[in-house]
């Protein structure tokens, strides 16, 4: 695994609030994608610790099972 795989295992284990770019690399999108998401309100829920946004892993969690579809349509 690589240091931002590595991290963000850490950071789910230790404190269940991601960076960007772990939250990012969490669902597999680009780190762009996500902020693009966040800009429009159709992301994740987020908060801003400081000047850091921050993703806690059980929205992320819930954002994805929210987007969740069957396995017809493929």
């Amino acid at each position: 695994m690589d240091d931002t795989a590595d991290r963000a295992q850490a950071a789910r284990e230790i404190c269940p609030f991601l960076t960007a770019k772990q939250a990012a690399f969490h669902l597999g999108l680009a780190y762009s994608t996500l902020k693009r998401l966040r800009h429009a309100g159709t992301g994740p829920k987020c908060r801003l610790h400081g000047r850091t946004w921050r993703y806690h892993i059980d929205d992320i969690e819930a954002w994805s099972a929210a987007r969740a579809r069957g396995g017809d349509r493929g």
